[in-house]
């Protein structure tokens, strides 16, 4: 070999490598090109399509989370063959986004036409009720009424769509459709402004407004009383749904309800759409729709909201400072959030509840789904699947139909043909975490010589009060009527009756003795009782502070002493 060639440059050495380089055909280029797009977009849109291959197309079953003594789970869920097997997604949807996408673009809906109703709430809104009957869908059906009996006991579904979705959405027309084939009525709730139904209040809808559901399903309850009534709320829907039920507790006409792909926790799902590039896409595709709505009510939005701040949002949480926030009466976007998320109310839920979700939804994550909440309710079923997207769940190979529309369905008939259908109780509603502030803590009560820690008023104890002290009495105001027997006269009648006592007023001489002589008495039962309590520390006392006290009086009296006691003996 030519020494000259170890002699050569570092450029040599590249002029060379970029020579062998260009001896590589194109096509090799543009085929390993390909195959790092193919490896970039499978990860990005999270693809499990080889692990669906691995699995022989199996499918994954799905997860359950309830409660070890749940009746619901044993006597319903358990009976549910599509809840007890296997989904498999459509093999060339085998991505949560693609699914989620084909379901917004495409989706394959059922050819029907509603039967639209108009309910005008208390406040002046107008809500677009559109009914499906079980008759619409019939193959039979030709020319029946358009109105349903009032005696009429098919069970009826009540559906909350989720954010800016109305009854056109195609998820809902599948719903709808296989619901009505089964043999029941079907109605839709669209939300205000929402279905071609202009706004006449200036009352929005947000993701914890939950006083149209209410109004409606009350509205229903009262016109078909025979008439099961299960409810079934999709995505923010769910939230709105699950929120509801919480709030009402027992006193409630649902007889089981469905929460699809709720998004639990608001502040939790607003820093998850944020936080990779693809969520943010999800996150714009929604600020937009919410701007859509916005246009759509322009002068109220512009009366009552800042309209420039609408027009500049470029996420949800912007949409929400400057429209939903403000609107609500929130002090901030979070607080709008915290108040407003459904995982509170999970405990108070009385409602048999089916939740579905999936775990790689990319618009709710997993990560708000409240596991611990849902497993300590008896009532809550919540059953996960590993794929599935956000509401999409197809399956087959033509994707003709959503799993979670086959399960909710199964789902409330074996419970409408079981014992476990919820019956309406009128009962106080269930505490809830917000209503009372955060700061109440309890304070100390002096009374009939005893310490007891009582809790600041509550929303419900200040209802009470209002109501005549001759008709509820506290156990204060009875111990004090014994201890001062002070005659009075009913307030509702006009002549004294000596029998009955009034509580002290708490003006002029009365004050003095309502306080003292209780204290009077815990005092003379305290010293009575801790008699040899006392005694105790006292001798405590002087055992441990006399090494003390003989120290000081050595420094004290030691130069006094000198001379009298015998020499040493104060150097012992």
């Amino acid at each position: 070999m030519d020494c000259a060639n170890f002699n050569a440059s570092p450029s040599d050495a590249y002029w060379l490598l970029l020579t062998s380089l260009s001896q590589i055909p194109l096509w090799h280029y543009l085929i390993a090109v390909t195959i790092a797009f193919v490896v970039f977009v499978y990860n990005f849109l999270e693809f499990h399509l080889l692990e669906d291959f691995y699995s022989g197309f199996r499918g994954s079953p799905v997860g359950f989370t309830y409660n070890s003594c749940s009746e619901i789970y044993d006597g319903v869920v358990s009976k549910c063959s599509i809840l007890n097997g296997r989904y498999l997604p459509t093999f060339w949807l085998s991505s949560p986004h693609v699914q989620t996408c084909f379901l917004n673009f495409f989706g394959r809906p059922p050819s029907f036409k509603y039967r639209r109703q108009m309910y005008t709430s208390s406040d002046g809104g107008t809500i677009a009720l559109d009914w499906l009957r079980s008759s619409d869908v019939s193959h039979d059906a030709l020319h029946g009424d358009d109105t349903v009996p009032k005696d009429d006991p098919t069970p009826l579904v009540v559906v909350i769509p989720g954010l800016t979705s109305d009854s056109s959405s195609a998820y809902l027309k599948h719903l709808a459709f296989c619901t009505a084939k089964r043999g029941w009525n079907v109605v839709i709730s669209n939300h205000r402004g929402l279905g071609g139904v202009s706004i006449t209040s200036d009352c929005f809808y947000n993701a914890g407004w939950t006083e149209d559901a209410r109004a409606v399903i009350r509205y229903l309850h009262e016109e078909y009383p025979r008439a099961p009534l299960f409810v079934i709320g999709t995505s923010i829907g769910a939230n709105v749904l699950v929120k509801y039920l919480g709030e009402e507790g027992e006193n409630i006409p649902v007889a089981g309800a469905v929460a699809i792909c709720s998004p639990w926790d608001l502040l939790i799902g607003d820093r998850f759409i944020n936080r990779r590039l693809v969520q943010k896409f999800y996150d714009r595709a929604l600020a937009s729709g919410l701007q859509g709505y916005a246009k759509m009510h322009q002068p109220h939005f512009a009366r009552l909201a800042n309209w420039e701040g609408i027009e500049n949002s470029l996420s949800i949480r912007d949409f929400d400072d400057h429209a939903t926030r403000v609107v609500g009466k929130y002090e901030t976007v979070d607080t709008y959030y915290r108040r407003c998320s459904s995982s509170i109310y999970v405990q108070s839920v009385a409602v048999p509840l089916l939740c579905i979700s999936a775990l790689d939804d990319p618009v709710c994550t997993r990560e708000a789904i409240p596991w611990d909440e849902c497993r300590a309710n008896k009532n809550v079923v919540l059953a996960t699947t590993k794929h599935g997207g956000h509401l999409a769940f197809f399956e087959g190979m033509t994707a003709s139909s959503l799993w979670w529309v086959r399960a909710a369905n199964e789902f409330l008939g074996v419970l409408h043909t079981s014992k476990y259908m919820h019956v309406q109780k009128e009962i106080s509603k269930p505490h809830t975490p917000w209503d009372t502030p955060i700061d109440q803590g309890p304070y100390v009560n002096f009374a009939d010589g005893m310490v007891a820690a009582s809790e600041q008023t509550t929303h419900n104890e200040k209802e009470s009060q209002a109501i005549p002290s001759d008709q509820h009495q506290t156990n204060n105001e009875r111990i004090q009527e014994e201890q001062l027997a002070v005659p009075r006269a009913d307030a509702n009648c006009d002549d004294a009756t000596p029998s009955i006592t009034e509580t002290p007023s708490v003006q002029g001489d009365a004050m003095p003795l309502d306080v003292i002589a209780p204290f009077k008495r815990y005092l003379g039962q305290l010293t009575r009782q801790s008699r040899w309590s006392i005694w105790l520390l006292l001798y405590i006392a002087v055992t441990t502070s006399w090494p003390l006290v003989g120290s000081a009086l050595r420094l004290v009296c030691g130069k006094k002493l000198k001379g009298v006691l015998p020499g040493g003996f104060l150097r012992r």
